[in-house]
Order: C-alpha cells, then sequence, then structure tokens
C-alpha cells in the first residue's frame, strides 16, 4: 500500500516539509491541506513583499540567541540544517540570495514572489496535490495511520505533519489537544506600542537609527531602530522588546511605562558632561539651528518645543531649567503605552505544542509516531529579521527526512 504524507498548512513550513519529503521518498504521495484559497500567504508579504528569507547568521550558538523561545530546542535543531543550508537549497533551485547590511537576507530579485514560483515548482515536480479551503476539524489515530476529518470529507494518512502557523487563541488549539498534546498558552509576539494621545505620533514616519527602549520595573530593554507611526513607537527595537516581553506585557495586559534614550551613546550624566563642551563650541548659534546629533530636524525641533526652548535661544543662553529638562528627555523620555497594534500581516503568536513532547531529531510527537509538527505551531518563535522563516526552513527539512526514511 502506497505511504501517504499529509502536511496540515500551506506556509513555509508545510510546504518546506512537503516538497523535501516528496524528493527524498519518490514513493511517497504527498498532500498539503490549506484551509484557505492560497497558499505561502506570510512568504508573500514578508519584509514588505520581498520575503527575508533567513538572517546571514552563521554561528549557532549567536543564531539561537535570537529566538525567545525555544532556544535550546533549536540549538540541536540548526546542527542538523541551518542558515547555510538554506542558502543552498535555494541557490540550488535558481533561487539567489544577498545580504542587506542590518544582516537580512531576501532574493536578488528584491520579489517574494521568486521564492513562491521556486516552492510551487518544487510542488508541481513532485506531483504535490495541494487541497484548498479545507479545514481539519479532527484528526484521528487508527491501526493504518490516521484519518483527517475535514469539511465533511476524510483523508487518510500513513504520516501526518502539523504546520499551521501559531494560533492566536487557546480554543483554536483544541483539535491537537484532544490528540493529548500540551498547549503552551499563546500570546502576540512582534507588535508595536501604542502611545494614545500624545503629541509625539504628529512626527509619524520620522526614523532614528538607533534608540533605547527600556520598560520600567523590568529587565527588558532593546537598541535598534526606531519608527514613529500615527499610533505611537513602530521599527526593529520596539518589535524585538515585543517578543523577548511577549508573556510579561501579556500580563500587564499591554498597559505600562517606557523610557526612549533617543541619544543611545550617552546616559544623563555623560551626556549633561558633553553639553559643557558643546555650548562653548556653538555659544553664539541658535539652538534651532544647530542640533549636534544628528537627529531628524522635526524630532530635535519637537524636543525643544517640549523642553520649552525659545526659538531664538543661543547655545550660551540656554536656561539651567530648560536645559536640564531638554538632556532628561533625550536619554529617557517617559511614555505611557496603552495596547499594541499587530506588525503588518507579519504577525507571530508565543506559544503552541510544548517543546518537550516534541523529538527534536525528527520533529515527531512523543505522544503519537508518525504525527510530525513544523513550524511556528511549536512553541517557537523568533525576533524579526528572518529568524521565524529558518525556524520553518529547519523543522520542516528534519521533518520531511524522517518521514522520507520511514
Amino acid at each position: 500500500m502506497q505511504k501517504v504524507l499529509v502536511v496540515i498548512g500551506g506556509g513555509a513550513a508545510g510546504f518546506f516539509c512537503a516538497v523535501n519529503a516528496a524528493r527524498m521518498n519518490r514513493n511517497l504521495k504527498v498532500v498539503i491541506v490549506e484551509k484557505s484559497s492560497k497558499v505561502l500567504s506570510k512568504v508573500k508579504v514578508s519584509g514588505g513583499g520581498r520575503c527575508n528569507v533567513t538572517h546571514a547568521c552563521f554561528d549557532i550558538d549567536t543564531l539561537v540567541r535570537k529566538y525567545p523561545r525555544g532556544q535550546q530546542f533549536l540549538k540541536k535543531a540548526f546542527h542538523w540544517y541551518n542558515t547555510n543550508d538554506t542558502i543552498t537549497w535555494f541557490n540550488e533551485r535558481g533561487v539567489q540570495l544577498k545580504t542587506e547590511a542590518d544582516g537580512r537576507m531576501f532574493p536578488v530579485t528584491d520579489n517574494s514572489q521568486t521564492v513562491i514560483d521556486c516552492l510551487i515548482r518544487e510542488a508541481n515536480k513532485f506531483n504535490i496535490e495541494i487541497l484548498f479551503n479545507t479545514q481539519v476539524s479532527s484528526i484521528e489515530k487508527n491501526e493504518n495511520g490516521f484519518t483527517i476529518h475535514a469539511n465533511n470529507r476524510s483523508i487518510d494518512a500513513t504520516f501526518i505533519c502539523i504546520a499551521t502557523g501559531g494560533y492566536p487563541k487557546a480554543l483554536q488549539f483544541q483539535w491537537l489537544e484532544h490528540l493529548g498534546h500540551t498547549i503552551e498558552k499563546p500570546v502576540p509576539s512582534l507588535f508595536t506600542f501604542n502611545i494614545p494621545a500624545n503629541e509625539i505620533t504628529a512626527l509619524m514616519g520620522v526614523s532614528v537609527a538607533a534608540a533605547t527602549i527600556k520598560i520600567q520595573s523590568s529587565k527588558l530593554a532593546e537598541t535598534g531602530p526606531l519608527l514613529i507611526t500615527h499610533w505611537g513607537l513602530s521599527g526593529p527595537a520596539v518589535l524585538k522588546l515585543s517578543a523577548w516581553g511577549a508573556r510579561e506585557l501579556e500580563a500587564k495586559n499591554y498597559s505600562f511605562t517606557i523610557f526612549v534614550n533617543w541619544l543611545p551613546g550617552y546616559n544623563e550624566n555623560s551626556l549633561r558632561d558633553e553639553w559643557q563642551q558643546l555650548r562653548r563650541q556653538y555659544a553664539s548659534v541658535k539652538i534651532s539651528n544647530k542640533n549636534p546629533f544628528a537627529l531628524p530636524a522635526r524630532l530635535w525641533q519637537y524636543f525643544l518645543d517640549l523642553c520649552a526652548v525659545h526659538a531664538d535661544a543661543r547655545w550660551a543662553d540656554l536656561p539651567a531649567t530648560a536645559q536640564h529638562k531638554l538632556i532628561k528627555t533625550l536619554t529617557a523620555q517617559e511614555f505611557n503605552v496603552h495596547g499594541k497594534t499587530t506588525f503588518k500581516e507579519e504577525f507571530v503568536t508565543c506559544g503552541g505544542i510544548k517543546l518537550s513532547e516534541i523529538d527534536v531529531s525528527s520533529m515527531q510527537s512523543k505522544k503519537i509516531p508518525s504525527l510530525y509538527f513544523a513550524g511556528e505551531v511549536m512553541d517557537v518563535d523568533g525576533i524579526t529579521g528572518g529568524f521565524n522563516f529558518q525556524n520553518a526552513w529547519t523543522t520542516g527539512w528534519i521533518a520531511a527526512k524522517h518521514i522520507a526514511s520511514q
């Protein structure tokens, strides 16, 4: 009897598992079951439509530190399949990747469709069947493998790989709990901070190359590019912070205080020392005309207005109270965050299948033989920058290799 692999979920991890399993074992029939009308939708929108395939990080110890959850699990997984393997895999199939200054890797075409076309070509090459608009409601184990119940039909499978991505609500995991698996509570990760009714939002679109954000009464802090939006703050520094603080910030109900240091090379004391020199150096120059920190002009003017610095004030004439307030604002501006906004369509969920219930060398369930997991459905998530896709490729490939060898 022909063995059948059914992959539930037509995203990056599911597709990678499907095409690699079919390639490694030509006798295996492979079916992808997708609940929506299109596959690889996250690949399509990733990186602003360019697809951030992976990150140019080749040291495993460094790489695993980009994952707030799942570090020890991935440390083992990356020994089987890592960034180098991803680059080689796509390169062998005509998709060359390039590295940007921040380490993110994109196809040289700067178009996510290149990656999608490559994966679809592989699926066609190995006769993978794709069932669209097919929502799985339950899985039943039987002597020959499994029966999958979906849309008033049943599908028989020898092996199943669950690659549905992260679910935002615990209820959505129920069909997996019924199989006997434990679910770590899902909470959002990679989100931006809402600062309602704060006048800084008038500067939407202004960004700085580096700022440090600290969360009050917490060890959480991140430095990186920061973007002002019409609802609050975004950019890599905020997104990384939201990933590391996903559980802590959910527990605070997304209401907390942050401090922004707009000049991460300084603290309040070192900037105060430097200030004396600036006063001498630019004594006769208007402060509004001389911004010595290379901050965007609109942002500098906002700070001056906020600290009641007169438009004609020269550096030498700055009153002590205004100077003190300006230094404090530049190095530790306080904002009250109330709520979050999902970052584009690239939402990521922290939580999922408990990792201790999955064998890292095969991605097979320790509870149910022939049941596998790949990607974000597991309690693994990375910060922004291509790390979530690397987890998808790695876990999808490991599952494929093990299934193909059965």
